[in-house]
């Protein structure tokens, strides 16, 4: 998996960390303000995936999943206000709440360790990833994303979102390497998708929040995993024996 490879990257949001519970329930909380109706996490995790990537060659898809949102629930606000009022939502959970999946600050310290150079690909913006950068404790304790990863690509970096392969492009381009010299780490069909769209091997993590994909996901996936402490044995055994 890891063997002959020189560039691992990962995505952030469901593959390293515990956050996509956190959205479902931050989004729980803004369906409910502008709509005054519930809906199941589960369904909310599916509906937000479903529209990203439908929206994912428009300027700004979170924008358009605002208005999706708008016109589901019929809201009087408008896009741009829902949008705002996400992010309101969603400071203190972002600053606070959220943490590594367990085990995963282990591989990537192990990674590091090993001369393997990390990357980020996500589809989280900008803002967000400063909180996690400067803010959130949990992961700054952990593993500082200064201190592990070389490059950071988020929503604002690429004109086209997962599962479109620009991000990868992108990565293979600014370090000079193949794609037979990367990994992708990913939880989610569209960053999976994302990966073989850009002929690059791939990994998976276990994350709840994808089962509604679950079969897609595995016979795309190269590599699956339960969870970080079951890659991280894999990996030793890899680069040990």
């Amino acid at each position: 998996m890891v063997k002959n490879k020189k560039v691992i990257i990962f995505d952030v949001d469901g593959t390293l960390i515990d956050s996509i519970g956190i959205w479902n329930e931050i989004d729980k909380e803004l369906i409910r303000r502008i709509g005054n109706r519930k809906i199941d996490e589960i369904d909310i995790a599916k509906q937000r995936d479903d529209k990203l990537k439908e929206y994912s060659k428009y300027k700004d898809a979170y924008l358009e999943y605002c208005e999706f949102l708008k016109q589901k629930y019929k809201s009087s606000m408008s896009k741009e206000e829902i949008k705002k009022l996400r992010y309101e939502i969603a400071e203190q959970y972002l600053m606070e709440k959220v943490d590594y999946k367990p085990n995963a600050e282990k591989v990537l310290k192990y990674l590091k360790e090993n001369k393997y150079i990390l990357v980020i690909a996500t589809t989280t913006n900008d803002h967000t990833i400063q909180i996690y950068k400067t803010i959130n404790k949990n992961i700054i304790n952990k593993a500082n994303f200064n201190d592990i990863f070389t490059l950071i690509y988020s929503k604002n970096s690429v004109k086209q979102l997962k599962p479109n392969p620009e991000v990868h492009y992108k990565i293979l381009e600014e370090l000079n390497v193949n794609k037979e010299e990367c990994l992708i780490i990913e939880d989610s069909l569209i960053g999976v998708e994302a990966a073989k769209n850009a002929n690059i091997e791939v990994a998976t993590i276990y994350d709840k929040y994808s089962d509604s994909n679950r079969k897609e996901i595995n016979e795309l996936s190269d590599y699956k995993f339960q969870d970080f402490n079951e890659m991280l044995n894999y990996i030793k055994k890899e680069i040990e024996e």
